[in-house]
């Protein structure tokens, strides 16, 4: 650390000087002349504005030369400033990122229906992509909806635009009647990634819904996150998206931060082909997204989440009637500032290491009552616990805290081993069960 701070030093200082030794040769240059123009003619008139012209084109080719060497200065200073922070973290042996020659191609799959506003979504999409050769996008439309099938037209080549060529209604239990939108998504979804991995054959794909905005570091975050995945079988996602991330309840300072979840968040969220190849088979008919936190397709693995998202969702409307959105989803806080997540050490979060430091973290913080957390004014910052011992202990609290309360098949919202991190008055809280914690309760749901 102390020589890479003696380097970032020795740049400002040379920075610094190269400046100085600028001012002072352009400054003592003599102004060079047309030959009918006597410089020592005090009374020339074309004296000051050649000098000055000539001063500022020289200037202006210095500059050019020292705004490169600043960049590279600042650039030195970002990336050393993030190590820092990660000194905290126990830093096993670093997975190295992919060259550009190795980094494979992963499309981003958007599902779009009747929604013209997937414009939203894809402007951010192109804007904030690396490279159009390694992040294809592909929009995969249902419903036949004309105007938003204009809209993705008028992106010509920047996207791919392809049409579920089945529209017809589908035949459902009575007591489904009112789900049929679910039944037609869970199609869809079958069709759209039947597509990306049979047809097209591609390794692995980002899902995107036509609802959702990404943020600046979205695609440097998968990037990074992606060897991972293709290296540990305990995990069998990597998602963009915090259940619990509301603006208040996350630190946007450490945006860096990454944990392992239990549940299945979507929303944003990177498989491999071969998880498709588990998974098409015996692919739901309708309620895809809880199908995915049942046990059986779950088998044990964990997703990978970060403490601020990377997407929010801005459609209301849509087959849910906005459950959820005035309550929790429309108060998500996007990421805004870019992490360099490929430079960073994130072999933290294969399983055992991340056991091994996480469950330290979360047990040996000091146990507290909900009370004494709600009455806390916000001037203490360490990490505290809130122990839970059943279904509805954990219900009443999350509630009271304002985190996500419901389960699926016992699972909390971001939660890993049952315990559920997030930030409440400013410092960091655990709601964990019991340390002799054995497995979730399917029947907590």
């Amino acid at each position: 650390m102390l020589k890479k701070t003696s380097l970032a030093l020795w740049g400002a200082a040379l920075f610094l000087a190269w400046n100085g030794l600028l001012l002072l040769f352009l400054w003592s240059r003599p102004a060079v002349l047309p030959n009918s123009q006597n410089p020592q003619n005090p009374d020339n008139p074309h004296l000051l504005p050649a000098q000055l012209l000539r001063l500022a084109q020289d200037a202006e080719s210095e500059l050019r030369l020292q705004r490169e060497l600043l960049l590279q200065i600042q650039k030195f200073s970002q990336l050393h400033q993030f190590h820092h922070q990660h000194q905290k973290t126990p830093k096993p042996p670093q997975i190295a990122a992919p060259s550009e020659a190795e980094f494979p191609v992963i499309p981003v799959l958007v599902l779009a229906c009747d929604r013209s506003s997937v414009r939203r979504c894809l402007d951010k999409l192109l804007r904030y992509r690396p490279s159009a050769r390694r992040f294809p996008v592909i929009v995969s439309q249902d419903c036949g909806h004309a105007e938003t099938a204009r809209v993705i037209a008028s992106y010509g080549q920047s996207v791919s635009h392809i049409r579920q060529p089945d529209l017809s209604d589908i035949p459902v239990p009575p007591e489904h009647r009112k789900f049929q939108g679910y039944y037609r998504i869970s199609r869809h979804y079958r069709w759209a990634l039947g597509q990306v991995f049979r047809t097209f054959r591609y390794r692995a794909a980002i899902v995107v819904e036509d609802d959702l905005e990404v943020a600046p570091d979205f695609f440097e975050y998968f990037q990074a996150v992606f060897p991972l995945l293709q290296r540990d079988p305990s995990l069998w996602c990597i998602s963009a998206w915090n259940d619990n991330g509301k603006e208040a309840m996350v630190d946007p300072g450490r945006a860096e931060l990454l944990y392992r979840t239990d549940f299945f968040p979507g929303l944003g969220w990177l498989l491999l082909a071969e998880l498709w190849d588990e998974l098409e088979p015996k692919w739901p008919a309708a309620f895809w997204d809880d199908w995915m936190r049942q046990p059986e397709q779950r088998r044990g693995r964990s997703c990978v989440r970060p403490e601020v998202s990377r997407t929010m969702t801005f459609g209301r409307k849509g087959v849910s009637h906005g459950q959820f959105f005035d309550q929790y989803l429309k108060f998500i806080k996007l990421n805004d500032r870019f992490v360099p997540f490929t430079q960073l050490d994130l072999s933290y979060l294969k399983k055992e290491e991340y056991e091994k430091f996480f469950l330290q973290q979360v047990y040996s913080a000091p146990e507290i009552q909900l009370e004494e957390l709600q009455k806390d004014p916000g001037r203490d910052s360490g990490a505290v616990r809130l122990q839970y011992r059943g279904r509805d202990s954990f219900k009443a609290m999350a509630k009271a805290l304002g985190l996500m309360d419901d389960l699926k098949s016992g699972v909390p919202r971001a939660g890993y081993r049952g315990i559920v991190s997030f930030v409440c008055r400013g410092r960091r809280v655990f709601l964990a069960p019991p340390s002799d914690w054995t497995g979730y309760d399917p029947s907590w749901s």
